[in-house]
């Protein structure tokens, strides 16, 4: 198991890397439409390119921040009745999640991503827009992305199996007892009414 930990480090420390660099592109996507939209007004010129880039820059975010999402224990979920549940419920809900529902999905759409991205790449599809972007660099993101994604979804399941064990402790403990703080305000909130 400590050889699975020390991988499960090594996958964190990749995504949390590459989610801080990839970040950065938010604000390359908005000085991009600042630019764009400034052009637009004073010289009455637009561009589909880089309207079309925003998007394959928040796309990017979007998709290959995932994995980053993931490993802070920031993704989706019902939060109130998630820290309703004891410890052990919690993390047998997280095991199955990952290993029955997360890590296939992942590989369903690495499967079909890939020869979306090969079709669209053996023709060099453009876009439909006038002056508009390659399609293909796009569609690579969706096989790239879930890729990422699969690879933190082993590294979380690594985890929770090694904190059901006791070998370590739990990473988003702190999270949970803020989560389950908030709840109770809420609960006392509506009480109250």
């Amino acid at each position: 198991m400590q050889a699975l930990l020390k991988l499960s480090r090594g996958i964190d420390s990749f995504t949390r890397w590459t989610g801080k660099r990839l970040a950065w592109l938010i604000l390359v996507a908005v000085v991009i439409s600042a630019v764009n939209a400034i052009i637009r007004k004073m010289f009455d010129s637009s561009s589909n390119s880089w309207l079309e880039l925003q998007w394959v820059l928040f796309s990017m975010v979007f998709l290959l921040c995932a994995p980053w999402t993931l490993l802070d224990n920031e993704h989706i979920r019902i939060d109130i009745f998630n820290s309703m549940m004891p410890k052990k419920a919690r993390n047998i809900i997280d095991v199955i999640g990952h290993a029955f529902f997360l890590l296939p999905l992942t590989v369903v759409m690495m499967i079909t991503g890939v020869p979306f991205f090969e079709r669209s790449f053996h023709i060099n599809e453009q876009s439909g827009n006038a002056g508009g972007l390659p399609q293909w660099p796009a569609k690579s993101l969706i096989m790239i992305a879930f890729a990422f994604l699969f690879v933190q979804g082993i590294s979380e399941l690594i985890k929770r199996i090694a904190v059901m064990r006791g070998l370590i402790p739990d990473p988003h403990e702190s999270q949970v007892k803020a989560i389950e703080a908030e709840v109770e305000h809420l609960v006392q909130a509506i009480e109250q009414k």
